[in-house]
């Protein structure tokens, strides 16, 4: 490099540059130009605000980088100011007072990066921090960063480990290489929109970094050759990591999908810090996930490996429920609300030329008057093949959502125990169907399960035996184990459980109904797709797939439903109609896509702004949906399809305009809501992220 990134002139110490972060980029760019480096510092401000805009600079420690690349920079700098007073610059733990503007010109990418990445490296070292709150003069900060920014020398490369040795540190002549998993319970939102933002995080740290998304599109897996070649791994998952085992003794960061959206940088900068830490916490090794209950696995304790294992369960459920739900609302489209009690007939043979049926279906049509499957289907009258296709849709729907609680169990096991556990996690789903246990068996059969088969695999056997364990020991003993159990000992209890519940729902009438309508709304709109959310949904869903189901479980699906659709339309309405000026431009971006998210019933289209301020945003998202929720139980709202939002209105009993009532009802409610609550002074701390690992 021609010209040194930093010299005295553009170090500003003990100053005074602003009461916002907006006035302080202002005043370095300013800076920067009075020394020739920059022919427009206005262009500059407005690329370091932007970058601002869409993720906050600010890092633990009262440190701040905000950073640009434009045209107008002709040499890649660096202005540094000692701030006092600190100034807020998005961080969790206060103001900023050590604040490094990051200048590339447009076309140098890789020194931008190089940049990027030294600073943020050194900015993790308290001694440096220190050093540079301690200068003396502008000539001892140049030194320290001209010193953390040089290249590194080479060095020898290190002798490779034994295999069971932990990942030796990265090598600090290469970027350190970090791979990235998200995932979240529906794999439509969250798990991309973590990706993008610890995406962008990397890049901006100039490190190695590739994402695997498991999310609902599918999942294309790292090569091993990447696997190898990682320093860290983040797991930014609200579920569990499918093949965990891959990762086998790497340093690891582990967290809610959540954080990653929110601090991606600070996440990048703990797996920067773990690369090169001999005693930070690693994924287990073998084929199981980490043991629950083994502290140095993760940083994630038990009660957080339990509520992973039940939202993949859920996540894994979904598929089935969405599937099987829509097909049987088109079952009721095509062939009305009777086909509930039709029964579909194949033929069984051709006597004399004539078609010959299972007992109870008479001259190709059943006992409920219907057309069964003929070889003169397409001969029958319109109305009678509509009904006959209404009928095969939803018998294919209700096999569909017959998996459900069978997956559920399953999945929960397999988080827990890996593939040992889905075996006895299926059947343990299965007998909860068998014993009436349901949802509630499937959940506790799930985690029993998983127990039962982690435990297993956690034996120490001779090599012979070993590979005998996953397809035959594991699977026949714990499925025994949990099978046994289930019938003989908790299915009673568990199944005595489900018809208390039940029997509540179905006698709750006048305020009471109305009170579980209010609370459902609160909890779908709560967190917005995570754990409360899902909870409130899977015990809607759970009631619309009994075989009993009736006007109370379909009044709540219909409540549920209505409740999580209020987030997204509210926002929507909010940022692009009411007060746009309120909010930032990709605020008012999301919120265009927030119409049709919000009509499609995926929540998850609020999480940009939940994001971005959660304590406004929330309260008036819950607000509004406890409005629905009551409003649509009050006006005996009945739904039977667990998903499509206004796309399944025709399975609404007739009532879809009760339920557009109570929809908008609660969205003009949040939409004003949020646009009053951010006429109020940001909240000071809107997110909590953990501080970056020294």
């Amino acid at each position: 490099m021609s010209e040194p990134i930093l010299t005295p002139e553009l170090v500003l110490l003990d100053a005074d540059a602003g009461a916002d972060a907006e006035a302080v980029i202002d005043r370095l760019a300013r800076t920067l130009a009075a020394t020739g480096r920059c022919t427009d510092p206005e262009q500059l401000v407005t690329a370091a605000l932007a970058r601002e805009a869409s993720s906050p600079t600010g890092l633990p420690g009262g440190l701040a980088i905000p950073h640009a690349r434009v045209e107008s920079v002709t040499t890649a700098s660096l202005v540094m100011a000692r701030l006092s007073p600190a100034v807020d610059f998005g961080a969790a733990d206060g103001p900023a007072d050590i604040v490094f503007l990051i200048a590339a010109p447009g076309g140098a990418g890789t020194e931008h990066m190089k940049l990027l990445s030294s600073l943020a490296r050194a900015l993790v070292r308290p001694d440096f921090v220190a050093a540079l709150r301690a200068a003396p003069d502008p000539e001892a900060v140049v030194a320290l960063v001209d010193e953390a920014v040089a290249p590194a020398p080479k060095t020898a490369p290190t002798p490779a480990a034994p295999a069971e040795a932990p990942t030796p540190a990265a090598d600090p002549a290469r970027a350190v290489r970090i791979l990235a998993v998200t995932a979240c319970p529906t794999g439509i939102a969250h798990t991309y929109m973590a990706a993008d933002a610890l995406s962008a995080a990397a890049e901006r740290a100039g490190v190695e970094f590739a994402v695997e998304p498991q999310g609902s599109s599918g999942t294309t897996p790292f090569t091993a050759a990447a696997l190898a070649a990682a320093d860290a791994v983040i797991f930014a998952t609200d579920v569990g990591v499918k093949g965990r085992e891959r990762f086998a003794n790497k340093p690891v960061i582990e967290s809610g999908v959540k954080r990653a959206i929110n601090s991606p940088d600070t996440m990048i900068a703990e797996a920067v810090a773990a690369a090169g830490d001999p005693h930070a916490h690693r994924v287990a090794g073998g084929a199981a996930a980490a043991d629950p209950g083994d502290e140095d696995a993760s940083t994630i304790g038990v009660g957080g490996r339990l509520k992973q294992a039940l939202l993949t369960g859920v996540s894994y459920m979904i598929p089935f429920v969405a599937a099987g739900g829509l097909l049987m609302a088109l079952g009721f489209l095509f062939g009305g609300y009777e086909i509930a009690n039709a029964k579909v007939c194949i033929p069984q043979d051709l006597v004399d030329g004539n078609v010959t049926y299972p007992s109870g279906c008479l001259g190709g049509m059943n006992d409920a008057g219907f057309y069964a499957l003929n070889n003169t289907l397409w001969d029958l009258p319109p109305g009678g093949i509509l009904q006959y296709l209404g009928a095969v849709l939803f018998a294919v729907g209700s096999l569909a959502m017959a998996f459900m609680v069978p997956v559920l169990a399953g999945y929960i096991a397999f988080a827990i125990a890996d593939r040992p556990g889905i075996a006895p996690g299926f059947a343990a789903g299965a007998v909860s169907l068998a014993v009436g246990a349901g949802f509630i068996g499937g959940l506790i059969g799930g985690l029993f399960a998983g127990v039962v088969a982690l435990w297993f695999t956690r034996l120490r056997l001779p090599r012979w035996a070993a590979g005998l364990m996953p397809v035959v020991v594991i699977p026949l003993c714990a499925t025994l184990i949990v099978g046994g159990i289930m019938y003989m000992f908790l299915g009673g209890p568990l199944s005595w459980l489900n018809e208390q519940m039940e029997d509540g729902l179905n006698s709750m009438s006048g305020s009471s109904k109305i009170v579980l309508g209010v609370v459902v709304g609160l909890m779908m709109c709560f967190d917005l797709g995570g754990p409360v959310n899902k909870a409130a949904y899977a015990f809607a869903v759970a009631g619309l797939g009994l075989a009993e189901a009736g006007s109370a479980q379909w009044q709540i699906m219909a409540a549920v439903m209505a409740a999580g659709m209020v987030p997204p339309l509210a926002l929507a309405l909010a940022s692009t109609v009411l007060r746009p000026g309120t909010f930032t431009e990709p605020e008012r971006e999301n919120g265009k896509a927030a119409w049709l998210l919000g009509a499609s019933f995926i929540s998850e289209g609020a999480i940009p702004f939940a994001a971005a301020d959660p304590f406004r945003v929330i309260p008036a998202m819950m607000l509004g949906g406890a409005v629905t929720g009551g409003l649509s139980m009050a006006l005996d709202v009945q739904l039977r399809a667990p998903h499509g939002g206004v796309f399944v209105l025709f399975a609404m009993n007739g009532t879809w305009w009760k339920f557009l009532i109570a929809l908008a009802a609660g969205v003009v409610v949040s939409a004003f809501a949020v646009v009053a609550a951010k006429q109020f002074r940001r909240a000071p701390a809107e997110a909590a992220p953990q501080p970056v690992a020294a």
